[in-house]
């Protein structure tokens, strides 16, 4: 019996150190498992920590080049800025020099500024200027180069920038063709004696002079009415009457228009042909103009040196080109030729160029806003 106890509780201690090693094996199986994963776990940070450590130099690196890029950039913008506009100042201000027609000014502070003190003449003209303003709804001028150019520069600015075409009869002809007609059809010889402006007779190089300034004329003209934008329009005219030597071709072709068109009238009234318009008349009838040599050698060829256009003159300015020119003479306000029209008899069709004048000698534009 006794044996029996000591077998049985000799197979009990067996079988609890079996389960006894059995629990320590996978114990130790389990701590061996954590450590392999506490270990991977381990090369797994070290790991991602190197990796982040190169990326982060990377990233650094990339963010130092960025911002030096930007600032690089920055700056280069910011002297570019600065280069681009001294450039443009001095562009602008080499411009307006330049410009025979300056831009718009307020009408009333023009006044204010030109006519100064309280003279009788200086109040006369303060009047008159604020009877524009007030009465013609004229608020703004254009200040016209005082030159004896200046009611040549001051039309043909405006049919520019209005971008009027050609008159009627110019469509008809080939303007080019008239300085050669003028010498080798109708004989006037005496054109080697025409003067463009300050520069004085230059003998047979006239004809060859004319026909440059005839084309010069008509290219300008025919590009700029074709030009609809009416600011592009401005800025071609703001080109145009900046260049000096373009300019004088324009009003040197527009004076002989007028010599021409003074032979035309002459031969038909010599030949007793159809009757001639009745300023043709008014100006054959001056002792200084009574035929066309005459009226080149008198008047066209001081016209740009020595002198302006007269009021005969610009009544042939207006007929020629078909426009009618509205003049405000401030000089004569409170008198009935405070407004007159050159022609005083034209189209209803014609377009209106407007003008003003302190003396009859030099011409602004006037700009109308109602």
């Amino acid at each position: 019996m006794q044996r029996r106890r000591d077998r049985k509780a000799s197979k009990n201690r067996d079988q609890f150190t079996q389960q006894e090693k059995q629990s320590r094996i996978n114990h130790s199986k389990r701590s061996v498992g954590r450590h392999e994963v506490q270990s991977w776990t381990t090369a797994t940070k070290q790991s991602l920590h190197l990796m982040w450590q190169k990326v982060k130099v990377q990233l650094m690196l990339s963010m130092s080049f960025l911002v030096a890029v930007f600032w690089y950039c920055r700056r280069l913008y910011s002297f570019l800025a600065q280069l681009l506009k001294r450039w443009s100042n001095y562009l602008q201000r080499k411009l307006i020099r330049n410009l025979s027609v300056l831009t718009e000014v307020d009408l009333l502070g023009y006044s204010t500024r030109e006519w100064k003190g309280e003279t009788k003449q200086a109040k006369h003209m303060r009047e008159a200027y604020e009877e524009l303003f007030w009465s013609y709804h004229i608020k703004y001028l254009r200040q016209v180069r005082r030159d004896n150019y200046c009611v040549l520069r001051a039309v043909l600015f405006q049919i520019f920038s209005q971008g009027i075409p050609f008159p009627s009869w110019m469509k008809e002809r080939d303007i080019l063709k008239l300085p050669e007609k003028l010498l080798y059809s109708q004989g006037c010889n005496w054109i080697q004696q025409y003067s463009f402006g300050p520069e004085r007779y230059v003998g047979p190089n006239a004809f060859g002079k004319l026909r440059k300034c005839m084309e010069t004329l008509k290219t300008n003209w025919t590009e700029i009415s074709a030009t609809k934008d009416h600011e592009e329009r401005g800025n071609m005219c703001n080109t145009l009457f900046s260049d000096e030597s373009k300019e004088h071709k324009l009003y040197e072709a527009i004076k002989f228009i007028m010599l021409y068109e003074v032979v035309e009238a002459y031969e038909q009234l010599k030949n007793r042909e159809e009757p001639i318009h009745n300023l043709f008349s008014l100006l054959l009838a001056r002792d200084s103009s009574s035929d066309p040599l005459s009226f080149m050698m008198n008047h066209l060829n001081s016209i740009g040196d020595s002198i302006c256009l007269d009021q005969v003159e610009l009544f042939l300015l207006g007929y020629l080109l078909e426009v009618k020119i509205k003049v405000y003479r401030l000089h004569r306000f409170n008198t009935e030729e405070f407004q007159v029209n050159y022609p005083d008899e034209y189209r209803r069709e014609w377009n209106e160029i407007s003008l003003l004048t302190e003396d009859d000698r030099y011409y602004h534009i006037p700009l109308c806003r109602t």
